[in-house]
């Protein structure tokens, strides 16, 4: 069975490590020569909507899978119509438009700061004076980890917002005043069989996750998973999902989805006993999920722009490091570390030295 995979960054390159134990080969579409999952892959070299190259991926691939949303909604449904492709190609459009992806929400009873569409500077002045202050101002497609968006204090901020989005189409959201940010992530299959992750409880900085932890017992696992399940269903979704929450005083309003895998469930790989790389694997192969129960405490750290020795990371107790074969630059996520211990003393201290070795070669 051969798997398919448009993108071959760090994602790829983890499912592709994920699915060598079960027999699985790989296939992967990306433009960059030195994509992280092409030493472990066949690597496709070129772009994402070369229709030549998709026509070989589709007929290398029994399934094709995505490591990222942006990538071209029009690939996927082309690819659909000759190989099976999941996660479905709605779901990528769906998550690629962020005023798309709000009303979506606001359809399925989940709740999300208030928002309005921007299509000029008169629509933002007359938006804000419902929103308030602060606010941000984001763009409807292309934005991740903190790209596209600009933070709204005050009036004088708006002119020079609405040029920075240059005249693309944008939404306008409202501060919310959480308590912290969570994710969950889940598995379907097509027969419609759920796996749910305990929630994960994630810090960012810049726009960029630095550390998520897992969760067990979380008082809101069951408001999550509610939420992430009318997702599923209503996109009848295959693979692995996940969905970013604001923890607001016990409520959750969404702030987004990934129809992905994602950064803060790498933790899973050490932390559960099936990864979310596998129960991927498994959702889009339509075999039997895996159990998604934690093995003690686990958290991950990124190393965003550069890397610490790695003897340092490798020395310290109960910690799994995973690199991605990068090179150093600004704003890159080049590798994680996962801390999984039974102890929560020792856990806590390791996570503690993690995170501060992290801070050093923080480029941010």
């Amino acid at each position: 069975m051969k798997v398919g995979i448009l993108g071959g960054g760090q994602l790829a390159r983890m499912l592709a490590l994920a699915g060598y134990p079960l027999g699985l080969k790989f296939v992967v579409l990306d433009p960059d020569p030195n994509a992280g999952a092409g030493p472990i892959s066949e690597h496709l070299l070129g772009a994402y909507d070369d229709p030549q190259l998709l026509a070989q991926l589709a007929e290398k691939a029994d399934v094709v899978t995505y490591e990222f949303e942006n990538v071209p909604a029009q690939v996927a449904q082309f690819l659909a119509s000759h190989t099976t492709v999941y996660p479905p190609a709605n779901a990528l459009a769906v998550a690629q438009d962020r005023l798309l992806e709000k009303n979506f929400f606001r359809e399925l009873g989940i709740g999300t700061a208030p928002f309005a569409p921007i299509a000029s500077l008169a629509d933002l002045q007359n938006a804000i004076a419902e929103i308030g202050y602060p606010a941000i101002l984001k763009s409807r497609r292309m934005g991740y980890d903190g790209k596209g968006q600009v933070v709204l204090k005050s009036a004088d901020d708006l002119a020079a917002a609405w040029r920075a989005m240059q005249d693309a189409p944008a939404i306008v959201e409202g501060f919310v005043d959480f308590n912290r940010e969570v994710s969950i992530i889940a598995a379907r299959r097509p027969s419609g069989d759920i796996a749910f992750y305990p929630l994960s409880e994630n810090r960012h900085r810049g726009g960029i996750l630095r550390v998520a932890s897992a969760c067990s017992a979380d008082p809101l696992q069951a408001q999550a998973e509610n939420q992430v399940r009318r997702l599923l269903e209503a996109l009848n979704y295959v693979g692995v999902i996940a969905l970013e929450l604001f923890d607001i005083d016990g409520e959750l309003l969404a702030n987004e989805f990934a129809p992905r895998v994602h950064n803060s469930g790498h933790w899973s790989i050490e932390g559960s006993e099936t990864s979310q790389f596998e129960n991927h694997l498994r959702a889009i192969l339509d075999e039997p999920l895996g159990s998604t129960r934690n093995r003690g405490q686990a958290a991950m750290v990124n190393f965003i722009g550069g890397l610490p020795e790695t003897s340092q990371l490798l020395n310290l107790p109960n910690v799994h490091l995973h690199l991605y074969d990068k090179a150093p630059r600004k704003g890159r996520k080049v590798a994680h570390a996962t801390v999984r211990c039974d102890q929560a003393e020792s856990f806590r201290d390791t996570l503690e030295t993690l995170e501060n070795l992290a801070k050093r070669t923080d480029d941010s």
